[in-house]
């Protein structure tokens, strides 16, 4: 994958920072959306293909730490944070939430750039993640699911849930927990939203919709997939 194939969303709430940081990325050849808040980004990740995300935390709607949260909840596309706060407690944090890197503002573009071009190696290293169970088959670089050789149609939504359940395999999940990981609760203030599209799943995946043996529900709590 060449530079211009990559597409980074920086998601910052200060028009001057998105635009030195836009700046510098279409100078190196890469494709650049912006968003101005945390509910922008997920809209952003939820519908396009991203790469890579540059990532403030201080956000008007959402605390960046939340938005990595949510984020790590069903994607792994790497994550730089960008942040004046330079302690070494905050770093730690936002790393083993699963940030990919920690940037201190000032920066200069030289040094953000080198970090991107860092991160971004790392994981076209691994990017070709494949998950399997029954007949299924999950390609996480290319966000395409199979079964049994055929490409099945996902809503964006069906695919996040999906991803969802893939990163926590075996953990009780309640409703509360899904809906605000894939959707927030800005989009669906329904907890209802997650029953409809885990039924919708369950027909296009399990072998048995009537019977499931992946996607269980878990009386009093929520679900549970268990590959």
């Amino acid at each position: 994958m060449t530079d211009g194939d990559q597409h980074v969303l920086i998601v910052d709430d200060e028009a001057q920072i998105r635009q030195f940081v836009r700046a510098g990325m279409e100078l190196g050849g890469y494709r650049v959306t912006e968003a101005a808040n945390g509910n922008d980004a997920l809209r952003e990740i939820t519908l396009h293909t991203i790469d890579l995300v540059i990532l403030d935390l201080a956000l008007p709607d959402i605390d960046g730490s939340e938005l990595l949260e949510r984020i790590r909840g069903w994607s792994g596309v790497p994550v730089i944070v960008l942040s004046v706060r330079a302690g070494e407690v905050e770093k730690v944090k936002l790393l083993e939430l699963g940030a990919d890197d920690y940037v201190v503002k000032p920066f200069g573009a030289r040094e953000l750039m080198a970090r991107i071009r860092a991160v971004l190696r790392r994981a076209s290293a691994d990017a070709r993640k494949i998950i399997q169970f029954s007949g299924n088959q999950i390609d996480f670089e290319r966000r395409i699911v199979t079964r049994k050789g055929e490409e099945l149609k996902l809503t964006p939504a069906e695919y996040n849930l999906l991803s969802y359940f893939l990163h926590n395999p075996d953990r009780p999940l309640t409703r509360d927990m899904i809906l605000n990981s894939v959707w927030g609760y800005e989009f669906f203030p329904n907890t209802r939203t997650v029953d409809a599209h885990v039924v919708k799943l369950r027909q296009k995946l399990e072998p048995d919709p009537n019977a499931p043996r992946h996607f269980l529900t878990v009386h009093g709590v929520g679900y549970r997939f268990v590959p």
